[in-house]
């Protein structure tokens, strides 16, 4: 079977012409918002720089080490989601960092600072943060034990998928998480106000075909199974959160990884937006706990 042919199948045969037209609609949708970092950190703070996948990715760094907490200490990595940047989750970044906890941001590879990268999925969103934690490995400020990560959207699918290759992540939050990939297309083809059908169903293959991605390689980033997997060899502490008013990534996402694990720990709030749950009331009691419990010294 053709290529073309594998990508649509059992919805029909689609001409050349509708095949190209099909790939330049996925090009565009690949290709996320960029925005501009408009605001920087209130609080004494590092600009840095590493590699991902070749790539140059910027980043913050605020640490909380001082002459009156020497050694080194826990530090939360926080990951943004599609279209987004480090500045526009700097309202997870600075609450934190005034818990005590020194903080990594940084613009995923085709977002806010960082280097163009051609076809970014959410295993690019893995990668980056792969090499962020590598990064963090170097510091000698850093305790590697208490490393703690919270995704917004896809930065938390990313880090879900580094669970799956051993990262040495400590605790982490997910927080408005997608889980299935024709839900990401539809967020985003809601974004661009592009039709669901027979895009939604279309478009992830044409995606998967022109990134390059195995059919393994797909079956294999499966949030909920990997969360479930991850529950059962009582591994990384996860909180997952989402909110029930999230008008782009639906809550049934949360609903599906609880069917395959009732028991995580998880909060449902009723903050209204995809990104708004910082703003419930319930939102930062069941964070701080949760990391406060998780990244204390062993």
């Amino acid at each position: 079977m053709s290529v073309i042919g594998w990508m649509v199948s059992g919805v029909g045969a689609v001409t050349g012409s509708a095949a190209a037209a099909l790939y330049g609609i996925t090009v565009k949708a690949q290709r996320p918002r960029l925005v501009p970092n408009e605001k920087v950190p209130s609080v004494p703070y590092e600009s840095t720089e590493w590699k991902s996948g070749g790539k140059t990715v910027k980043g913050w760094f605020l640490s909380h080490a001082d002459a009156e907490s020497p050694g080194p200490g826990p530090v939360i990595i926080v990951a943004h989601g599609w279209g987004s940047n480090r500045s526009r989750v700097l309202r997870y970044a600075l609450p934190l960092y005034d818990e005590g906890y020194s903080i990594l941001m940084y613009d995923a590879r085709s977002h806010g600072e960082s280097e163009f990268y051609k076809t970014p999925t959410g295993l690019q969103f893995r990668d980056d943060l792969l090499a962020a934690l590598n990064w963090l490995g170097q510091r000698t400020e850093v305790d590697p034990s208490r490393i703690g990560v919270l995704g917004h959207s896809l930065g938390a699918f990313g880090a879900v998928l580094a669970l799956d290759e051993g990262a040495p992540i400590a605790a982490l939050v997910t927080d408005s998480m997608p889980v299935k990939f024709e839900t990401m297309i539809g967020a985003e083809l809601k974004r661009r106000k592009l039709p669901q059908f027979p895009l939604a169903h279309l478009l992830p293959r044409m995606m998967v075909w022109r990134s390059g991605i195995s059919r393994s390689m797909m079956k294999r980033a499966n949030p909920a199974r990997i969360l479930s997997d991850n529950a059962r060899n009582r591994m990384t502490p996860v909180l997952l959160v989402h909110s029930r008013k999230d008008g782009f990534i639906p809550s049934s996402e949360l609903n599906l990884v609880l069917s395959h694990a009732p028991d995580l720990p998880h909060l449902f709030v009723d903050a209204e937006g995809h990104s708004a749950s910082d703003r419930d009331p319930a939102f930062w009691p069941a964070v701080t706990t949760f990391f406060r419990t998780a990244l204390q010294k062993k």
